[in-house]
């Protein structure tokens, strides 16, 4: 499959739903070839099924990216069978909510553990692959990383304001060896992510606010994403903050 990103490796988190799969769709319609990482093994074979029928390549690995040892050997096989690595998309990522007194820290930590580490534990084992021929590191966050929602969402907007300064860390890190880094922020996106959430009153509330009149679609983050790592090696976006047009809040 030709196009901009044409010979590209790529390897994108969360595929199986939301902006994973939306990513990995646009990656491969772009030409890249596609590391299909997330849990629900049966949803990434039928995603790479697609993607293979529309002309493109894919490898799907369920692996559980919150477990390190998990997380580093899908990316040590995707390397293997491509050849290489030139782009790690962690759009790995649920919500919960919970406030801090009385908070129930399971939630706290798994909240963490994978919008937080999951992205660092693929990031530091696609370093050295990046490397060899300069390449992309984007961390999907949300706008709830610039300014909490709230109360409620603490667990959530405390994982992806520590995405954001491990993003900015990251960059300056490795821009010097031809890796970029960016962090792209979606405002209300309608995906699956609602229904992670234990308190019911909420879950139904959230699910609206992404399922309203004019949110966006996981493929208008997809393509934000496809525009940043298409661009010229001598631009870094290292920052995105996208959100609908009829939204004028930060969320």
């Amino acid at each position: 499959m030709d196009g901009i990103l044409s010979g590209k490796k790529a390897l994108v988190t969360g595929a199986s739903s939301g902006i994973g799969r939306g990513t990995a769709l646009a990656l491969a319609a772009a030409g890249a070839q596609v590391a299909l990482v997330a849990r629900r093994a049966a949803r990434l074979d039928e995603l790479a099924a697609k993607i293979k029928a529309d002309g493109g390549q894919a490898l799907a690995r369920a692996a559980d990216v919150t477990d390190e040892g998990d997380a580093t050997r899908a990316v040590q096989d995707a390397v293997d069978h491509f050849g290489g690595l030139d782009i790690l998309v962690n759009a790995a990522g649920m919500t919960q909510v919970g406030k801090v007194e009385n908070a129930n820290l399971t939630d706290w930590r798994y909240v963490f553990e994978l919008n937080f580490w999951s992205g660092l534990y693929t990031s530091r084992a696609a370093i050295p692959a990046l490397k060899a021929g300069g390449g992309d590191i984007v961390n999907v966050s949300s706008t709830a990383g610039r300014r909490p929602v709230g109360a409620t969402f603490g667990p959530y907007a405390a994982s992806k304001f520590a995405l954001t300064a491990f993003t900015e860390s990251l960059r300056a890190e490795v821009t010097l060896a031809g890796i970029r880094v960016c962090i792209i922020e979606p405002g209300a996106t309608a995906t699956e992510i609602h229904t992670h959430i234990n308190d019911e009153r909420v879950r139904e509330t959230t699910r609206q606010h992404l399922e309203k009149d004019g949110a966006m679609q996981p493929e208008d983050v997809a393509a934000a994403i496809v525009f940043v790592v298409g661009l010229p090696r001598r631009v870094n976006v290292s920052q995105l903050m996208i959100r609908p047009t009829v939204d004028a809040r930060v969320i």
